[in-house]
């Protein structure tokens, strides 16, 4: 079952692509190929108590919809969210050929030094292949032992941190998806700062509580550093030719291609279709988890928005036209405390979508990443503690804790940077 839901993963991401440059109605059949998938993985989610209850909610918003005669979009509703989930598939790819080469693992480097390169790299890599770049280091780096506290700050952070700023991340991509009038300089700048503070943060944390000379770091060779200039460089190229094409397509798109081309020339045509044909069959149902969110967190929005739109609810916030840094900070608090309590920044998103078309979408973009990159870093319930959870018994409340006072520090920058920005000729011009 696993093989044919691996299959139908790849059938999706192969016709969205397609579809867009011929008919984006057709959307809605990689929508399905996608559901059923989901339909066939649901029963071997091993954390699916989130899932089974957006999934009720979902069928509940349906049965409200439809017996109140509310105006459902139905073409929308399995393919609102194909593109991010076409670029969830695509940066997966890219881990065949931009695995981080990991060498002296029986005799690792230690100290400051180590600590400082290691974090750099892995949040290089997690910036271009997210989660697979954490799960790669981990998995040589805890194979035989248990992680330390240390290990698991920096795997967290270095990873997390990423969210702030990167265009590759699916964080930065559900921001394109429902805040399509953004500054994306301003964005991507916001998010540096922001980057840089956290791992100031984090060295200095590590280095009055533990004993930085001691840390045990890896090796990382950085040869496939041209991999992300060869996809901005395509990407910027693609999109002076024709501005009007989606960064969420070329994405994707290019890095299925990136990924082919350097298969084809490192190992030849056959064996690399042989890796292929394992990593579709093997590998891709391993993403049930992300998908399963963001399908459900598709067809919950398109849901919530027939029910508004349908009962005139949008006028009661018309008062979000003036959204300032202080009406942010409050929001992303909520972000944060929902997202504590189980409620995915996805879902929450989601729900206010159609309250966002009139906003500083700028504003509201800085917002969103910074809930984002917070909220993974620390929350239990974040799909990436609870891989970390599940692959290498590293307990929730342990990252928790061990995170919960960064948090609240990067909680008090993310306001600074909203006044500053808020407050500048950036967001005004």
């Amino acid at each position: 079952m696993n093989k044919i839901s691996g299959i139908l993963i790849f059938l999706s991401f192969i016709s969205s692509l397609i579809f867009y440059f011929i008919n984006e109605e057709y959307l809605i059949y990689s929508g399905i190929c996608l559901f059923f998938s989901f339909i066939i993985l649901f029963p071997t989610l091993k954390n699916k108590r989130m899932i089974s209850l957006l999934l009720f909610i979902c069928f509940i918003l349906f049965l409200i919809s439809y017996f109140c005669k509310f105006d459902i979009k139905y073409d929308k509703l399995f393919s609102i969210n194909q593109y991010l989930i076409s670029l969830l598939i695509g940066i997966t790819f890219l881990k065949l050929v931009s695995k981080p080469k990991l060498e002296n693992i029986k005799n690792p480097p230690r100290g400051k030094k180590s600590f400082i390169k290691t974090y750099i790299s892995l949040h290089f890599f997690s910036s271009i292949i997210n989660i697979s770049a954490s799960l790669l280091l981990a998995d040589k780096l805890f194979k035989h032992k248990k992680p330390s506290k240390s290990q698991i700050i920096l795997l967290t952070r270095a990873f997390s941190s990423a969210a702030y700023w990167s265009p590759f991340f699916v964080a930065f991509a559900i921001v394109l998806t429902y805040l399509p009038n953004i500054s994306i300089k301003i964005v991507m700048f916001s998010g540096l700062i922001l980057a840089l503070c956290s791992s100031l943060i984090t060295y200095f944390e590590m280095k009055i509580n533990y004993n930085l000379d001691e840390f045990e770091g890896y090796d990382i060779n950085l040869r496939t550093s041209y991999i992300p200039i060869l996809l901005a460089l395509f990407i910027l190229l693609s999109t002076y030719l024709n501005e009007n094409l989606k960064i969420l397509v070329l994405i994707p798109l290019y890095a299925f291609i990136l990924t082919c081309l350097i298969l084809f020339i490192k190992n030849g045509i056959k064996h690399s279709l042989f890796i292929l044909k394992n990593f579709i069959l093997e590998d891709l149902s391993l993403m049930k988890l992300e998908i399963s969110l963001f399908i459900l967190a598709g067809i919950f929005s398109v849901l919530v928005t027939s029910i508004i739109s349908s009962i005139n609810f949008l006028y009661d916030f018309t008062y979000l036209n003036y959204f300032t840094w202080d009406k942010a900070a409050l929001i992303l608090l909520m972000f944060i405390i929902l997202a504590f309590i189980g409620i995915h920044p996805i879902i929450t998103i989601s729900i206010i979508a159609p309250i966002l078309e009139n906003i500083n979408h700028t504003l509201f973009a800085m917002v969103f990443l910074m809930a984002w990159s917070i909220t993974v870093c620390a929350s239990p319930f974040s799909g990436a503690n609870l891989t970390l959870y599940s692959r290498y018994n590293i307990n929730p409340k342990e990252i928790f804790l061990l995170n919960i006072l960064h948090v609240s520090l990067m909680y008090g920058l993310c306001i600074i940077i909203l006044y500053i920005f808020s407050n500048s000729f950036l967001l005004s011009a």
